[in-house]
């Protein structure tokens, strides 16, 4: 939404200060120094005092306050069209943002073992289309045989065409040759709802109907149709604290269902978890307890 800054700026003319009894100096430089400012909170502290001062100039202090709001409109309509014409103009790999995890581990003595974990996820959002890409891959090794081999991929695309409700598109690729398949893609489009939107805290849930291709290790293959429900969480705990949990489930034809449940908790500082002996952590980042 542009905002139209002839409007705005006819306001502001219409809005000068009339010709009424002047304030004292003193109580003209206090607001003229709180607008300086630009706090909108101190600001409407200092006026409020200054009505409960000089109650005689509430007229010209209230005309001094729609002066003042009125440029704060004009700066906000600035920001937000340059902010969509920087949307519009940006390039397919620009206004991408992300976070990725890295963890491993060694340990030696009754049982040798070695893992690594990694995930990376980007997103990146538009006026009305916001994009995102998952990442991830789990593999150990113990006693010289691989115990975990998972491998995802997946990339979302969701169309928010309501303050609350948006569209979205679902492409996956997994593997899990521990699990019995080699290969196995996904794809889901439906609709979802934001049940939770704030700056701290986001709760989503979404579903639609989704169609499964499954290629086995033993040589064979099926394909099923399903339905998806989603549950998407985001919750900002503290400023380097970030909790996140998703979790879908895939129930099939043939009377088979899965659940994709994956939550991760996410922090600026390396965590450095409880060791064993034999132990040698050589590479940890985030605690990254991720598994399908």
């Amino acid at each position: 939404m542009r905002y139209n800054l002839p409007i705005l700026s006819v306001l502001l003319a219409f809005s000068a200060t009339p010709a009424l009894a002047e304030l004292p100096e003193g109580a003209r430089t206090m607001i003229d120094a709180a607008i300086d400012t630009g706090d909108e909170a101190k600001v409407a502290t200092v006026l409020d005092l200054a009505r409960s001062t000089w109650p005689d100039d509430a007229a010209e202090i209230d005309a001094l306050e729609d002066s003042f709001q009125t440029t704060v409109a004009m700066k906000k309509a600035e920001a937000a069209n340059a902010e969509e014409d920087a949307i519009r103009s940006a390039g397919l790999f620009d206004r991408w943002s992300g976070e990725g995890e890295l963890g491993a581990f060694q340990s030696s003595g009754n049982t040798d073992s070695v893992g690594v974990a990694a995930s990376l996820k980007l997103q990146r959002e538009g006026i009305d289309w916001k994009h995102l890409i998952r990442l991830r891959a789990d593999y150990q090794r113990q006693n010289g045989t691989t115990s975990r081999e998972q491998f995802l991929a997946a990339y979302e695309p969701r169309w928010q065409f309501d303050d609350r409700v948006f569209a979205y598109g679902l492409a996956q690729y997994e593997r899990d040759r521990i699990q019995g398949f080699s290969s196995r893609y996904s794809v889901s489009g439906g609709l979802g709802y934001k049940l939770v939107d704030s700056d701290n805290l986001q709760l989503s849930v979404k579903g639609g109907p989704a169609y499964r291709v499954t290629d086995f290790v033993d040589g064979t293959s099926v394909s099923r149709l399903g339905g998806l429900v989603g549950v998407d969480f985001d919750w900002q705990i503290l400023d380097r604290l970030k909790l996140t949990q998703n979790v879908n489930a895939v129930a099939e034809t043939e009377g088979q269902a899965t659940v994709f449940f994956r939550w991760h908790q996410h922090h600026d500082r390396p965590c450095h978890g409880p060791r064993f002996p034999g132990q040698r952590p050589f590479a940890l980042a985030h605690f990254l307890p991720d598994r399908i």
